[in-house]
C-alpha cells in the first residue's frame, strides 16, 4: 500500500475560505508584502458559472477603497454599475425618500453593482498577480484542524500540512473553523427567502436604484451594466415568505416575467428575466465569539444579516479593513500575528459595528414587512421626516456609502 508523502507549508496568515472575502483579505495582505495562503472547497471553474451563485453585490464607497488596496478595484471597474441615486418607497405609501449623489453623497456614487461571479473572476485573476505573496488552494480539502501554542493549521486529505501563526475562518454561515471552536452562534430564522436574478428592461435605469417596502419583504431593484447586446439590465433581490418564494420558482417563465411586471411597474419599460431566478433563504446569524486560540473569523463565518439594506458583503468588508491593518502593524513592529492582544483588539472594533448592523437590519425587516395598518402610518410618517431634513438625510447616506465613523487607513488610503 502507497503511503502519503506529507508536505508542509508555513504560511504567515492562513485564511480557510476562497470567496470574496477570503480572496480579498488574501489580496490586501499580498499587497503589504505578508505571506498568505487562501484555500477553498470548491474549484475555481466551478465558482464563475451563473448557477453555482446568482446574486450582485453592492460595492459600498468604502468597500471599493478596501477592493483598491487589494490591487483587483481596476480589474472589476468595467463589470460594475454606479449608484448615483437611491429611491425608497413603502408599498402604497405617498412618502418616499430621494437620495441624489450629488447632493446627499457629495458628488460620489453611493455604490457600484456587480455580479458575484464576474468579481470572483477579478479576485482569481488578481491572485494569479499576487502568486509570490498569495498562495491559493482549490479545490482543496481538509482532513482535520491542528493547533499548538505557536500555530494553527490545517491537515489536507491529500496529506498537505498547512500552518500559520494566524488561521483566518472565511468559510461561511456554515463555517468548519467556527465549528472547530466549538463557537455557537445567535440565529434567527426570518421565515423569508431571497428571489434573485437578473432582468433586461427597455428604458434606461439611470443609474438609480429601488426599494419597495413590501409586506413580505423588501423588492429591491438595481442598476447593472448593459449585457453586450446594450440590453439595459437591472438585478433583482425579490423577498417573499418561504413557502411563497418557492411557488414563485415554479411559475412558467412568461407567468414569472408578468408577476415581475407587476412588481417593477411602468418606469422601466417591459421587462423579462435574462438569468435563471434563484432562491436563497434569509437568516440573521451571529458568532459569540469572532475569535479562538491564534484564530480570527471573518464575514459570514463570523455573521450574517437580512439583506434588507446591502450591507452584507460591505460588513465584510470592514472585517478585512481592521483585520490587516493589524496584521500589517504587527508585522512592521515584529510582533505576532496570532497574539491574544491583535485578536483582542480585532473583536473589540468589529463586534460592536456588527451587533449594531444587524439590529438595524433586523429591526428595518420586522418594520416594513407587515401590513399592519398602525404601522404602515408610522413608517410613513418616518420616510417623510427624514426626505424633510438634509442633515438626517446625510446620515443615512454616509451610513450606505461606509463612510460613517473611524475606518482604518487601508480603507481610506487612494491609490
Amino acid at each position: 500500500m502507497a503511503t502519503v508523502r506529507t508536505r508542509h507549508i508555513a504560511t504567515t496568515v492562513l485564511i480557510i475560505g476562497g470567496g470574496l472575502s477570503g480572496l480579498t483579505l488574501a489580496a490586501v495582505l499580498g499587497e503589504a508584502g505578508v505571506d498568505v495562503t487562501c484555500i477553498d472547497h470548491a474549484p475555481p471553474f466551478n465558482q464563475l458559472q451563473q448557477q453555482y451563485d446568482g446574486r450582485t453585490t453592492a460595492i459600498s464607497y468604502s468597500s471599493h477603497q478596501v477592493l483598491q488596496m487589494a490591487g483587483v478595484w481596476e480589474k472589476m471597474r468595467l463589470d460594475c454599475e454606479p449608484i448615483l441615486d437611491i429611491r425608497v418607497a413603502d408599498g402604497n405609501s405617498p412618502f418616499y425618500l430621494h437620495f441624489a449623489s450629488e447632493t446627499d453623497g457629495n458628488g460620489a456614487p453611493f455604490g457600484w453593482i456587480i455580479e458575484n461571479r464576474l468579481m470572483r473572476r477579478a479576485l482569481f485573476e488578481n491572485t494569479i498577480r499576487l502568486k509570490k505573496k498569495v498562495r491559493h488552494i482549490a479545490p482543496a480539502e481538509i482532513k482535520k484542524f491542528i493547533s499548538d501554542i505557536s500555530f494553527a493549521g490545517i491537515l489536507l486529505k491529500d496529506g498537505t500540512k498547512i500552518t500559520a501563526p494566524l488561521l483566518v475562518g472565511a468559510d461561511g454561515r456554515h463555517s468548519a473553523t467556527r465549528e472547530w471552536l466549538g463557537i455557537p452562534v445567535q440565529k434567527t430564522d426570518y421565515h423569508q427567502a431571497a428571489i434573485v436574478c437578473n432582468v433586461a428592461h427597455t428604458l434606461d435605469h439611470e443609474n438609480v436604484a429601488v426599494e419597495h417596502f413590501r409586506a413580505a419583504g423588501p423588492f429591491a431593484i438595481l442598476p447593472m451594466t448593459r449585457s453586450k447586446t446594450g440590453e439595459h439590465r437591472s438585478s433583482v433581490v425579490w423577498t417573499e415568505h418561504g413557502i411563497d418564494a418557492g411557488t414563485a420558482l415554479k411559475l412558467s417563465p412568461e407567468e414569472f416575467d408578468r408577476r415581475l411586471q407587476e412588481l417593477f411597474g411602468s418606469h422601466l419599460g417591459d421587462v423579462r428575466h435574462v438569468s435563471p431566478p434563484m432562491k436563497y433563504p434569509l437568516h440573521l446569524m451571529h458568532a459569540e465569539s469572532y475569535i479562538g486560540p491564534r484564530v480570527a473569523l471573518m464575514a459570514e463565518a463570523a455573521h450574517a444579516i437580512h439583506p434588507i439594506a446591502g450591507q452584507g458583503l460591505n460588513l465584510s468588508m470592514r472585517d478585512i479593513a481592521v483585520l490587516a491593518e493589524l496584521i500589517i502593524d504587527h508585522l512592521k513592529l515584529g510582533l505576532d500575528v496570532g497574539s491574544p492582544t491583535l485578536l483582542k483588539n480585532y473583536e473589540k472594533k468589529r463586534r460592536s459595528d456588527t451587533a449594531v448592523m444587524a439590529a438595524v437590519t433586523n429591526a428595518l425587516n420586522r418594520l416594513f414587512s407587515n401590513d399592519l395598518k398602525t404601522v404602515g402610518l408610522v413608517r410613513g410618517f418616518g420616510l417623510g421626516m427624514v426626505e424633510q431634513f438634509p442633515l438626517l438625510k446625510r446620515y443615512f447616506a454616509a451610513q450606505a456609502m461606509g463612510i460613517s465613523g473611524v475606518y482604518p487607513y487601508i480603507g481610506r488610503n487612494r491609490r
